[in-house]
């Protein structure tokens, strides 16, 4: 048996007393919810009883896409929309705002599973991508977008060989070596990295919500906030919505609900909610920016089965998260989840090996929120209650750019229109759900100490993993 593998994390850990000291100051709320202020738009909660010609529930990215699709298509329609808590508070106020054109959750995991569509998805993709800057552009929306590509990164010797692949002939993606992506982004711990120019924007994602909601509401969408879905009944010649603020009946629903319970009983097993923890730094001085560089602003994510992804926020402060992701057993979505000192400590500690030259940075942020991870790792799409109900869900953290394209999904479905995106196999198919308790928790426990073990073998999978890539299970984004 070959010698247990040390991660470069492993080699050079930050003193606990850093990681304390690092972490003194942070407060447990999202960055980009707080940094709205207190200026930011409410809507009202529903009352009493009214009428839609579409419902849509979820003030999430998908459900404010879905909406603003909707009206976009046919100005004029009576579209509510319904929140529980507040537009943009659960995942769409709490990621990491990495845009990004992938609507399967990166190359290899849409090849393995439909490698005759791949060419379609990543045209799809882009162009939804596209759609989204267009349309930041068109309504003057302020969400800091920046389409700066996205870099991956090799820490270990045997992730170069998952870079070896041709540049792409007009330069938008291309491989770096060692000096040069330490020339990009000054971090001892690269290897190489390749950078993707036109796959992935950054975004401010709290902005990115409130800015859709502000379009929506004034091309006449009514917002109701404070607005919890209870059930959906059957109606004659359509559903009834019903809140603990009235009903709404409408001819079409569409669902938007994340990492929530679904409302429909056939995708109670289909996702499970994993919490991902984030802190973010203090802004960084003009000093402490110029001993890292980073002047192209990218996106970066390495390549471990445990992985990190960090930005630059606007105002140029460092976004790190990742490497944990934690099931709670039960499928249960909490408050106390969200503030786990074990995972903060390991994120502090990581930052500091990856950027030494920052050690007197120190954070003021630290989140957490509920990913709806689905068994094939990107989101699954289907209709119900005789074609009046539509649904998107299970994007396993990756719904910023994909809920537009989720949304135009849903919307074709509900018209009975027959396009490219319906016709499409990873559109049609629905995923294996997750078994029921307890043996979902026992399962997903093993394949996370199987992902981090390979990590400490080299890249090498067990049996476990290697039969969940035989049975389309297994994940390599």
């Amino acid at each position: 048996m070959s010698p247990k593998h040390t991660t470069v994390f492993e080699r050079d850990p930050a003193t606990s007393a850093a990681v304390e000291r690092a972490l003194a100051d942070t407060v447990a709320r999202p960055f980009w919810i707080d940094d709205l202020g207190a200026d930011v738009a409410r809507y009202p909660a529903l009352a009493g009883d009214a009428k839609a010609d579409l419902v849509v529930v979820g003030g999430g990215y998908t459900g404010l896409w879905t909406a603003l699709r909707a009206i976009e298509r046919e100005p004029g329609l009576r579209v509510v929309l319904l929140e529980a808590q507040h537009v943009g508070w659960a995942a769409s106020g709490r990621n990491g705002g990495f845009c990004e054109a992938s609507l399967t959750h990166g190359e290899e995991n849409g090849r393995s599973r439909w490698p005759g569509e791949m060419e379609a998805l990543t045209r799809l993709g882009l162009e939804n991508l596209d759609s989204i800057e267009q349309t930041v552009a068109r309504y003057g929306m302020d969400c800091d977008f920046e389409r700066t590509g996205m870099l991956a990164v090799a820490i270990e010797p045997h992730q170069l060989n998952w870079l070896a692949e041709p540049d792409a002939a007009d330069g938008s993606d291309v491989f770096l070596d060692g000096d040069t992506v330490r020339g990009e982004i000054a971090s001892p711990t690269y290897l190489a990295g390749r950078w993707d120019r036109r796959s992935t924007a950054m975004v401010h994602p709290a902005r990115l919500a409130a800015e859709l909601a502000r379009v929506i509401t004034g091309l006449g969408v009514v917002v109701h906030e404070g607005t919890a879905v209870r059930r959906i009944d059957d109606a004659d010649g359509g559903v009834e919505v019903v809140t603990d603020r009235g009903t709404l009946r409408a001819p079409r629903v569409a669902l938007a609900t994340n990492a929530f319970p679904s409302l429909l009983k056939r995708n109670r097993l289909m996702t499970v909610p994993v919490y991902d923890y984030v802190l973010m730094t203090e802004p960084l001085s003009a000093a402490q920016l110029a001993e890292i560089g980073w002047a192209n602003r990218q996106g970066v994510s390495d390549l471990a089965n445990q992985f990190h992804y960090y930005r630059l926020s606007a105002d140029n402060r460092i976004l790190f998260g990742g490497y944990d992701a934690i099931y709670h057993a039960g499928r249960k979505v909490r408050a106390e989840y969200e503030d786990r000192r074990s995972s903060f400590e390991k994120l502090a500690s990581h930052f500091a090996t990856t950027f030494p030259q920052l050690e007197a940075v120190g954070f003021t942020h630290r989140w957490s929120g509920a990913i709806d991870a689905s068994t094939r790792f990107c989101a699954f799409y289907g209709l119900a209650r005789r074609g009046r109900v539509a649904y998107a869900a299970g994007f396993t953290g990756l719904g910023v750019g994909a809920a537009r394209f989720a949304a135009d999904v849903m919307l074709d479905r509900l018209g009975g229109h027959e396009t490219e995106r319906t016709s499409l196999a990873m559109v049609e198919d629905r995923p294996w759900p997750f078994p029921p308790e307890p043996v979902a928790s026992i399962g997903i426990q093993l394949t996370r100490w199987s992902l981090d073990r390979a990590d400490h073998r080299e890249g090498r999978r067990n049996l476990l993993l290697k039969g969940l890539d035989a049975l389309g299970l297994g994940f390599d984004s």
